[in-house]
C-alpha cells in the first residue's frame, strides 16, 4: 500500500501558494515558513491532511495567528479577587498609565538633573514624596519587596544572625519562604519563641548573647530556638502575617516593643509590612491592616512593603527608614543589582502623588476604589450587565463574596455581586474556556453548574466588551 504521507504538498510548493502566501500577509517571511512546516509535520505525525490548499492556508494563518498572539495581554478580571496576583495585581491608575506612556515614548531625566546639568539620581523622583507621605527620614524603592527585604537584611546583617519569631517564618508566595530570602541576604536565621507565642523577652533572651561571648560565638546557656554556635544576632526582624491569622492562644511583640529593646541593645529592626496599605481604605472590614506611615513612624531601621499590592502602583519594592540605615542599603553593591527602572519610577512617582488628597487617591487608585465599592453599586452594575446579555446565557444576578487577595487581610470577605451564567448547550468549564479565548479575554469564577461574573473587579468601562466576549463565547 502506498502511504499516504507520500502525497503531501511539499513547503516549497504550499509557500508558492498565493493562498498560503496571503496567510502570511503583514508578517517576516521567516514565521510564515515555520507555519508552513508545522503544519506539514502535524499531517505527517499522523494529524489528517487538509483537503485542498485553500484548507492549508487556514492551517497556516491559525499557526501564524497562534505564534505572533502576545502572550501577555490586557484581561477582564471578573473573578473578584481584587490584588489578583495572577493577573498583574494592581491595575494603574489613569494618571500612573500616562506617566509610563510618556516616559516610555522618548528620553527622560531619570539619572540627570537638569537644575545643575549633569547626572543625578534616579531615587529623587519618589524618595521625597515617600518621606512627605510617610513620615520616614529616608526611602529607597527597588524593583519589589522580596529585594527590598533581601537588601535590608544583607545590610543589616551579612555575616550576623537575624532574630525571627518562629510564628513569622511565611512563605510570601510562589514557593519562597521568608528563611530563604533571609539565607541569600547572607545572614543566618535565629529562630525565636514558639509558633503561637513569642514574648518580647524571648528576643531579649537572644539578643543577650551580644555580650562577653559574642567572639565566641557561644553563650554559657544557649537561649531557647537558639542553635549553640550559630553567630550572635545582628537584626531583628519582624513580618506582617498578611496572608494569614494565627488566633486563640497567642501572643507576640509589638514592633514598638521590638523597635525600643533595638534601641537599647543598638540592633536594627527590619520590618516586613507587605501590602503596602497608605491610608484607611474605608469599609470597617478592612480597619485592621497596618499602614505604611504607621509602621514607618515606629522608628525601626527599616520598613519593607510593596507597590503593586495595597499601594495600587506598579510592582516594586518600598523601603523607608532611619536615614542613616537607608543611606547604608543605598550604598550596598545589591541596591544596584535590584534598582527600579524608568518605568516603575514613573508610574509609582504619579501614584503616590495621587495620596496627597486622601479622597482623590480612593477615587482615581484602582484598588481603593474596589475595594470601597458598596455592595449595592456592585449589584447595580451587575443588573445592568445581566440585561444586555443574550437570553441563551440564562443570566442571574447573585450574590457573591468577593477576596482582596495579594496575601493582605486575610480571611476578609467582601460583599458583592455577580452575574451566574448557566447555558444549556455548554459546560460551565467549556463556557469559561470561551471566555478565555475572547478578546480581550475573561477570567470568570468557574462552579459545579455555572459561570459566575463578580463585578467587583470589572472596571469601569469594561461591561461593554465582557458583554460582547459573552454573547461571542455563546455563539
Amino acid at each position: 500500500m502506498t502511504d499516504r504521507r507520500r502525497t503531501l504538498p511539499s513547503v516549497d510548493r504550499l509557500l508558492r501558494q498565493p493562498a498560503v502566501a496571503a496567510a502570511g500577509a503583514g508578517h517576516p517571511r521567516s514565521v510564515l515558513v515555520r507555519a508552513v512546516r508545522e503544519a506539514v509535520a502535524e499531517v505527517r505525525e499522523g494529524g489528517g491532511a487538509p483537503a485542498d490548499l485553500s484548507l492549508w492556508a487556514e492551517a497556516v494563518g491559525r499557526r501564524i495567528a497562534h505564534a505572533t498572539a502576545p502572550t501577555l495581554r490586557r484581561c477582564i478580571n471578573a473573578t473578584g479577587v481584587v490584588v489578583h496576583t495572577n493577573l498583574g495585581r494592581a491595575p494603574l491608575a489613569d494618571a500612573a498609565a500616562r506617566a509610563v506612556a510618556e516616559t516610555a515614548a522618548g528620553y527622560g531625566t531619570l539619572e540627570y538633573d537638569l537644575g545643575r546639568g549633569e547626572r543625578g539620581d534616579r531615587q529623587r523622583h519618589v524618595d521625597a514624596l515617600l518621606r512627605e507621605l510617610t513620615g520616614a527620614e529616608d526611602a529607597l524603592v527597588v524593583n519589589n519587596c522580596a529585594a527590598a527585604l533581601a537588601l535590608a537584611l544583607n545590610t543589616a546583617a551579612a555575616g550576623g544572625g537575624v532574630a525571627v519569631s518562629r510564628g513569622e517564618l511565611i512563605e510570601i508566595g510562589g514557593g519562597f519562604r521568608i528563611p530563604e530570602i533571609l539565607e541569600t541576604s547572607g545572614a543566618t536565621l535565629i529562630e525565636v519563641g514558639t509558633t503561637n507565642r513569642t514574648r518580647l523577652a524571648d528576643y531579649a533572651a537572644v539578643l543577650a548573647r551580644r555580650g562577653p561571648a559574642r567572639s565566641a560565638g557561644l553563650t554559657a546557656r544557649t537561649a531557647p530556638g537558639v542553635t549553640r554556635g550559630s553567630p550572635p544576632p545582628s537584626a531583628i526582624l519582624k513580618v506582617h502575617r498578611s496572608n494569614f491569622r494565627l488566633e486563640g492562644f497567642v501572643e507576640e511583640a509589638t514592633l514598638a516593643e521590638l523597635v525600643e529593646l533595638g534601641r537599647r541593645r543598638r540592633v536594627p529592626v527590619v520590618y516586613d509590612l507587605g501590602g503596602g496599605l497608605m491610608l484607611d481604605p474605608g469599609p470597617a472590614a478592612l480597619q485592621d491592616e497596618p499602614t505604611l506611615p504607621q509602621a514607618a513612624r515606629s522608628g525601626a531601621a527599616a520598613v519593607v512593603a510593596s507597590g503593586d499590592k495595597l499601594l495600587g502602583g506598579p510592582q516594586s519594592g518600598i523601603l523607608v527608614g532611619r536615614r542613616a540605615f537607608v543611606a547604608r542599603c543605598r550604598r550596598n553593591p545589591l541596591a544596584r543589582a535590584v534598582r527600579a527602572d524608568k518605568l516603575t519610577l514613573a508610574a509609582l512617582g504619579a501614584t503616590l502623588a495621587l495620596y496627597r488628597d486622601p479622597d482623590l487617591a480612593r477615587r482615581e487608585i484602582p484598588v481603593l476604589r474596589m475595594l470601597a465599592e458598596p455592595a449595592d453599586a456592585v449589584a447595580a452594575r451587575a443588573r445592568s450587565l445581566a440585561a444586555v446579555l443574550p437570553a441563551a446565557a440564562r443570566a442571574e444576578v447573585v450574590p457573591t463574596k468577593a477576596a482582596v487577595g495579594g496575601g493582605a487581610f486575610p480571611g476578609v470577605l467582601l460583599e458583592s455581586a455577580g452575574v451566574a451564567l448557566r447555558p444549556v448547550l455548554l459546560s460551565p468549564a467549556a463556557l469559561a474556556a470561551r471566555l478565555r479565548n475572547q478578546d480581550p479575554p475573561v477570567v470568570a469564577v468557574v462552579t459545579r453548574d455555572r459561570v459566575v461574573l463578580d463585578l467587583r473587579t470589572v472596571l469601569p468601562g469594561e461591561e461593554a466588551p465582557l458583554a460582547r466576549a459573552v454573547a461571542a463565547a455563546l455563539g
